[in-house]
């Protein structure tokens, strides 16, 4: 305790600095005024007196000295000491310091928000038990297009037979992809949309997760098909759609064609296993539609392997039953080629961590993050190395000061500590504006992610792990741009110092080496969001085939399936509302990423292992689209499905070996299709694949029974006559319900809403690549002039001989700048190195444009050599501006 409260004494002592420092001054003379009269008693003179009064107590600041160390912290106080120099200093250099700290601001607000995001999507663990032991189950092989992926969705009835094939070793959840759905609460004049999933009853209890509210989903509840129609909210959901009202219990709504009762409400924080999509409503998975057949792959699978359970020993059952079920299902398969249906069955199961969720949208941008992470990261270490040539240049400024203070006594360690300090003043004040800059961007970034119809919802804190790395970060900034400058003033000589003579070539040497690692850093970055920008350029203006100027896309739900006739009905009346100019059905819009396909035969032919794509269009859908018919005719409003079909030109190409098709037919199962048109190509699902083999077919599907197939869904295709297609929305939404009242609008978008949205994340690349591009050219640009600059005060002497001897000024031009740009190009060819190296990692996310292209990697170098000779002009033209009479006057 006694050492305890001498401590807290000491550290009180720092705060009564000035009255503790009086009080001492008093006492001292205190004394030497008693023994100065002692002596003057004895016949000293006052003079005399005071003099060997002092004598005699030694020296008075050796004395003082002893005693504050006893009565305070000698380390605390030196620290407090330099923290008020070194502020002084940054108000001495405003300008400079202003610069340094705004660039690693930047930097560091990057850096941060890179980490929010990334930690947010891929690595924070799911608010559950245990996340660690949590796996998900994917397939690893070659799709029915032929091309290798990884597939995570699978059938029911595979999961149960897997299920009770590591029964005991490990326990399975299927989980449903969480789809923003339609649903009405009360009356059917009310449809909404919130996300659904279907889980395991057991999902809940493995997670050891609690109820907010009633109760959870159990395992009772996930056992018969469509005989538990219950329902649990998220906790934010209930927050958000019924203000937390705890009379929500028993509540009904109407989802698809069942009722559903809410009998709980989940957890706080727990939104799901879907990273990056709060879920808002879960259901048993027997109360999916889909759950008994074994054709239709509709969930993910999520193991939890016991504790101690080796994984391999599962991952190898897993894989016996899923290929025992594939093989079983493929004896039923017709329309198929046995290429085709080898594939299906040789896929190998991949067990991979889902500890912090598994979702479409980690796969998507995974990728992109890293590389925006990386990029970050060089612009990071570029500012680092500017301020740390700034802080080395303000070091030879202060090459006498640090030599006076080793003169008479300072330390090695304690002049690091004085350049430290006020390194660590510059990376706190970066750190902490950056932190400002990461609030604002990292929620910016996920609102330029989000899809129209599913927007993206990341849980980004302010926690422990974000301060975690706020922490490392300050002090890894510290050290990047403050150890070296330290070392280096600390190893000051002080005769030479003094006497001017410390040679500035080393320090050059070691700033121009920085420069060359500058230029390479920026060569990358200036390269990858060249890259960047190109794919997302050639993407944006890809062909289309169609003209997506003044289309809306209205897409409805009918209570109850309804005939093909009463959905042409009601769009004979949009059709005839004013502003209308064109209107057609179809089953989806094109490039809403809804696909459906099958294997054909072509002339009795077996089935080809090309997959071709369908979609169901009326009369007129061509027209409307504005989609060039090459040859043949639109469809009749007597065509039906199956029966007639409009093929576009890659299609004919890919079955009909680019002959003539029309009257030709092909046959999709037992279903047989005469080709009575061909139309020009245009993208179908997604703007970033290549053009695939479609056929459009009749929006009328007859059955086997010769009648029509009722429809509950559709979209209305409408080219309006204003510029502005959301004009008319309101009026056609309106209309549609005065019409048929058991109709309702799921969703209202115009087609370039549709293309705009396929080129997101390209958008996001771009887009912040390119600002990171001009931040680390900027930085680039100020650090070549800075080191110019240097170079060019250091030597003002040899300048001003070699002008005063007769040196032209080519000479000068070329003393001044030929180190820096020396090592400008070394920089720029490790840049061209690295670029060439990493293209191998981004060219997944290309479209268009290649790493190797030529144009690629030479503008970069321009770039950056243009950046150097705007960065030489004014350090080149002070040096031929120095006077070499005044300078040598002067020396």
């Amino acid at each position: 305790m006694r050492s305890v409260r001498r401590l807290l004494a000491r550290f009180r002592s720092l705060f009564t600095r000035r009255r503790d420092e009086r009080r001492l001054s008093e006492e001292f003379e205190h004394h030497i005024d008693m023994a100065a009269e002692d002596l003057i008693r004895s016949g000293v003179s006052p003079a005399e007196a005071r003099r060997q009064a002092i004598l005699t107590f030694g020296g008075v600041e050796a004395n003082k000295e002893f005693y504050r160390d006893q009565r305070m912290l000698p380390w605390l106080e030196s620290l407090a000491s330099d923290i008020g120099f070194g502020c002084r200093q940054l108000k001495k250099h405003r300008t400079t310091s202003a610069a340094a700290i705004l660039s690693l601001a930047l930097a560091t607000g990057a850096c941060i928000s890179a980490f929010r995001l990334i930690d947010a999507l891929l690595w924070r663990p799911l608010p559950v038990a245990n996340p660690q032991q949590l796996y998900a189950l994917s397939r690893v092989g070659i799709g029915f297009d032929g091309k290798p992926g990884s597939y995570d969705g699978w059938a029911y009835p595979s999961f149960q037979r897997m299920r009770a094939a590591v029964k005991g070793e490990a326990e399975l959840l299927a989980v449903s992809y969480a789809e923003r759905s339609d649903l009405t609460y009360r009356s059917d004049q009310e449809m909404e949309k919130a996300n659904v999933q279907y889980v395991s009853g057991r999902m809940f209890q493995s997670f050891g997760l609690n109820a907010a509210l009633g109760r959870l989903l159990t395992e009772d509840d996930d056992r018969e098909p469509g005989n538990r129609p219950y329902a649990v909210l998220s906790n934010d959901y209930w927050a958000r759609r019924f203000a937390s009202d705890p009379d929500v219990i028993g509540h009904t709504f109407h989802f698809g064609d069942r009722i559903f009762e809410i009998i709980g409400v989940g957890p706080a924080g727990f939104t799901g296993t879907e990273t990056g999509i709060v879920t808002d409503i879960f259901l048993p998975t027997m109360m999916n539609p889909l759950a008994l057949r074994d054709d239709a792959t509709w969930h993910r699978i999520l193991a939890r392997l016991r504790p101690g359970v080796a994984i391999e020993p599962v991952r190898q059952k897993l894989q016996a039953t899923s290929r025992q079920f594939e093989e079983a299902r493929a004896r039923g398969f017709t329309g198929m080629s046995k290429e085709s249906i080898a594939r299906l069955i040789d896929q190998n199961v991949v067990l991979e961590s889902a500890a912090s969720g598994a979702s479409a949208i980690q796969q998507s941008y995974r990728r992109s993050l890293l590389i925006l992470g990386v990029l970050v990261l060089l612009v990071l270490l570029i500012a680092c190395l500017n301020v740390a040539n700034l802080m080395t240049a303000r070091a030879a400024s202060r090459a006498r000061e640090m030599a006076l203070r080793v003169s008479i006594g300072a330390g090695r360690l304690r002049l690091i500590q004085l350049v430290m300090v006020e390194s660590a003043i510059l990376a706190g004040l970066a750190v902490a504006i950056g932190w400002l800059f990461a609030w604002w961007s990292a929620p910016f970034v996920v609102s330029r992610i989000n899809p129209l119809d599913n927007p993206v919802r990341l849980n980004l804190p302010a926690d422990w792990r974000v301060l975690a790395f706020g922490v490392l970060l300050t002090v890894s900034v510290m050290l990047l741009f403050g150890l070296t400058p330290a070392l280096r003033a600390s190893a000051v000589r002080p005769a030479s110092a003094l006497k001017g003579g410390e040679n500035p070539r080393g320090r050059r040497s070691a700033m121009h080496a920085s420069i060359a690692i500058q230029v390479a850093f920026c060569f990358l970055v200036l390269f990858v969001a060249g890259l960047f920008a190109a794919t997302f350029d050639r993407l944006s203006k890809r062909p289309l085939g169609f003209s997506a100027e003044r289309i809306l896309t209205l897409e409805a739900v009918a209570h109850q399936a309804q005939s093909p006739v009463v959905w042409n009905q009601v769009a004979e009346h949009l059709r005839a509302m004013p502003g209308v100019e064109a209107l057609a059905l179809a089953r989806w819009p094109l490039l809403k990423g809804y696909a459906m396909n099958s294997f054909i035969s072509v002339n009795g032919a077996p089935p080809g292992p090309v997959l071709a794509y369908f979609l169901n269009v009326s009369p007129g859908w061509i027209e409307t689209m504005k989609i060039q018919l090459a040859n043949g005719r639109d469809f009749r409003p007597s065509d039906t499905t199956p029966g007639s079909a409009i093929v576009n030109e890659t299609f004919a190409k890919q079955y009909f070996e680019g002959g003539h098709p029309i009257g030709k037919f092909f046959a999709r199962g037992r279903n047989l299709y005469e080709v009575v048109g061909v139309v020009k190509d245009a993208p179908y699902r997604r703007l970033r694949e290549p053009i695939l083999p479609v056929a459009y077919v009749p929006f009328q599907t007859i059955r086997a029974d010769k009648t029509p197939e009722p429809l509950r869904e559709a979209a209305f295709i409408i080219r309006t006559r204003a510029a502005d297609p959301l004009g008319l929305a309101p009026a056609l939404r309106g209309e549609l319900t005065r019409v048929r009242p058991d109709f309702r609008v799921s969703n209202v978008r115009t087609q370039k809403e549709l293309v705009e949205a396929q080129t997101l994340r390209e958008r996001l690349l771009a887009t912040v690549a390119l600002f990171f591009a001009a931040v680390s050219g900027l930085l680039a640009g100020i650090g070549l002039y800075g080191v110019l600059d240097y170079s060019v005060l250091q030597r003002r002497r040899e300048i001003g001989i070699r002008i005063a001897i007769g040196a032209r000024g080519a000479g000068i031009v070329r003393l001044v700048a030929r180190d820096n740009f020396v090592m400008v190009l070394a920089g720029a060819a490790a840049g061209f190195g690295l670029g060439l190296v990493s293209g191998h990692y981004v060219e997944s996310l290309l479209y268009g444009v290649k790493a190797t292209d030529v144009s690629m990697l030479a503008a970069p170098f321009l770039l950056i050599l243009t950046l150097a000779l705007v960065a030489a002009l004014v350090p080149v033209l002070r040096a031929l501006r120095v006077d070499p009479v005044a300078m040598l006057r002067a020396e």
